[in-house]
């Protein structure tokens, strides 16, 4: 007994195929056309609007290229957001020092203020919140 031959379609002939079925040609009449089933014309169609013409690859194992290219970007990235995220925690705390140094600054011409007018029968610096 021979195994039945599977054929392996290109991601371009897939791309193709969705392309046409999306543009409203008749699927049944496709398939026959290009001597597919319906099922995997709707099934790289169903890839296609999910994950977009990368979806549509041949069956099987990836290509070690592949894999070697997205293992190393996915640091690349993670490390560029990981700076970014750096450089804004760095502005953040540099916001907050200038705010520390200008009320220590008030803080200062505040108490020399009252100090000075702490002796007796001088008035207060400021107004009582009584009213």
């Amino acid at each position: 007994m021979s195994k039945p031959k599977i054929r392996v379609f290109s991601r371009e002939f897939k791309l193709s195929a969705v392309h046409r079925m999306l543009a409203g040609e008749n699927v049944t009449a496709l398939s026959r056309e290009l001597k597919v089933l319906r099922k995997d014309l709707y099934k790289w169609r169903d890839h296609f609007r999910l994950g977009g013409p990368d979806a549509l690859r041949a069956p099987g194992r990836p290509r070690k290229s592949a894999l070697q290219a997205k293992k190393s970007t996915e640091p690349d990235a993670q490390l560029a957001a990981a700076r970014a995220r750096i450089a804004e925690l760095e502005r953040k705390i540099g916001q907050q020092q200038t705010d520390i140094d200008f009320f220590r600054a008030a803080l200062r011409q505040v108490e020399g203020t009252r100090r000075a007018n702490a002796e007796r029968g001088v008035m207060a610096s400021t107004k009582s919140s009584k009213r």
